[in-house]
């Protein structure tokens, strides 16, 4: 059976916090995110897109459950931490629709879902006043990291075949902890962009 995907805004998210909170953590507990999730900041997190008002997530289920998810908002609803980089390079963050992340649990990849979750977020994107731009930001990790797992394919290909290009010199900053430790660790994060 085909996933469906769905757009979801506002307080039609609500519901749905837990399972994406859950999906969240483990999609990104593996290569090359690493991150230690906590399920209430998750929980959290994912509230902010039901309070943003040009907000949204694009789920994908299978049948009932919630299997995939992709999100995106005005960059002006993220953290000024995250706008401060664009700022730097002369972007206006009024004028770019951040995607924030896309998971999809491993069983479902290679059957569309990343083509349709990029299709309805860019179609979200355009609805919203003043946007020009889409942009994302995908960690940096070093090939040799001992801990990336053989045969791990990047996706540059896929992003650039969406018609993104990394934006040279504009490396955004996120903490989170990762497997196997105990603080916050820095990482940084390459930002691509997509004229609209």
């Amino acid at each position: 059976m085909p996933l469906t995907i769905e757009t979801l805004r506002g307080a039609a998210i609500l519901p749905h916090l837990a399972a994406l909170a859950d999906l969240r953590m483990t999609v990104f507990r593996a290569w090359p995110y690493l991150y230690e999730g906590d399920a209430a900041y998750e929980r959290h997190y994912v509230a902010t897109y039901a309070a943003s008002r040009h907000a949204a997530i694009i789920i994908a289920r299978d049948d009932q459950t919630i299997v995939g998810a992709s999100t995106c908002l005005p960059l002006t609803d993220e953290a000024e931490s995250l706008q401060t980089p664009f700022r730097a390079a002369g972007f206006d963050p009024a004028a770019i629709c951040y995607f924030g992340e896309s998971v999809l649990l491993e069983p479902y990849r290679g059957q569309g879902a990343g083509v349709a979750f990029f299709t309805a977020r860019e179609a979200h994107a355009r609805t919203i006043h003043g946007v020009t731009h889409a942009a994302f930001c995908a960690v940096i990790r070093n090939p040799a990291d001992p801990r990336r797992p053989p045969r791990t394919t990047p996706l540059d290909d896929f992003w650039r075949h969406r018609g993104f290009t990394p934006h040279q010199g504009l490396i955004c900053t996120m903490r989170w902890r990762e497997i196997g430790t105990e603080a916050e660790t820095e990482n940084h994060l390459q930002a691509w962009l997509k004229p609209l």
